[in-house]
């Protein structure tokens, strides 16, 4: 089913983060369809370390550099099998160098995703990428792009059926003065010579890989050194800022409780003035009544006198 495999490309292709959610979503759309089996086989995919599924994005998203790395381990191949030392050599330098790389790439798409690329991690990515690699030409070795956790590259066992064998290299070698009592004395001890030169290129390549991780991870804690740094300054100097609105505003405030202590002062004394006010203006409209009448008096008192 190819709608089924470019799904679950997608499901590998997602955030690991939406990884659970996505394949049960998946599994509960193919039994929808009755496909139970096919079902049970994508709820049978395990979830991926943080290092396996950052190899899958470099296969899916840096497809390029990633295809450069298998190209070089096929070069590194065909050296081996002609037995040419510059060659091999040539082969080395240049898959260290996509694997320094891809391990940058690594380090990115570890940030993009919110996550720390710590040295551990890096390792294991780059243990991974040269374990796919050496795996490329197997016919069964791992699928690129959905791996479910970390893979260690073959031992040198499994490097040896890349280098040629005594009796195929004394054929491709023969010369006519040789007899074949020399060729089987000497061949043993070129292929002694060749699978030590192999297993030290091999060795030094591993060593340069974890090199490599580890100055992308010092170069990762640099930059995540002075991040810290401008950070703390930058919270420092919020701090001292919000230090000093707090003082203002705690000088504010006393200055407002002041005003209101004043004011309140004030009011109790308006109240006051504004009571004994009342009082002398009941007083004055009394005084004024009285003297109204005493005036209504007398006027009819002088009346009274006019008459008589």
């Amino acid at each position: 089913m190819a709608r089924l495999e470019d799904d679950i490309n997608e499901l590998f292709k997602a955030p690991l983060t939406e990884f659970i959610a996505a394949r049960k979503a998946l599994a509960a759309r193919l039994k929808k369809i009755g496909f139970a089996s096919e079902a049970d086989g994508v709820k049978a995919l395990a979830k991926p370390s943080i290092s396996a599924w950052t190899v899958n994005q470099l296969y899916w998203k840096h497809r390029e550099e990633f295809d450069e790395l298998i190209a070089t381990a096929q070069r590194f191949r065909k050296a081996q099998t002609s037995g040419k030392m510059l060659n091999m050599r040539e082969a080395l330098d240049a898959r260290r160098e996509a694997l320094s790389h891809l391990s940058d790439l690594a380090g990115e798409v570890l940030r993009d995703a919110g996550n720390n690329p710590s040295l551990d991690t890096l390792r294991r990515i780059s243990t991974t990428l040269e374990a796919l690699s050496a795996f490329a030409s197997q016919a069964d070795g791992p699928t690129p792009g959905r791996l479910t956790h970390d893979i260690d590259p073959p031992g040198f066992d499994s490097f040896a059926s890349f280098i040629p064998s005594a009796g195929t290299r004394t054929r491709a070698a023969e010369k006519p003065r040789v007899s074949p009592a020399k060729q089987s004395v000497a061949s043993p001890g070129k292929t002694h010579e060749k699978t030590k030169a192999a297993a030290e290129a091999s060795h030094r390549e591993e060593r340069q890989a974890r090199i490599s991780a580890a100055k992308l991870s010092l170069q990762n804690a640099k930059k995540a050194l002075t991040a810290a740094r401008a950070s703390a300054q930058s919270l420092a100097a919020a701090q001292k800022k919000t230090e000093a609105i707090a003082k203002e505003t705690e000088k504010n405030r006393r200055e407002a409780e002041e005003r209101f202590k004043k004011a309140g002062a004030a009011a109790e004394d308006a109240a006051r003035r504004a009571q004994s006010i009342a009082v002398e203006s009941a007083e004055a409209r009394k005084a004024l009544d009285d003297a109204k009448r005493t005036v209504e008096q007398s006027t009819r008192e002088l009346e009274a006198a006019f008459r008589e």
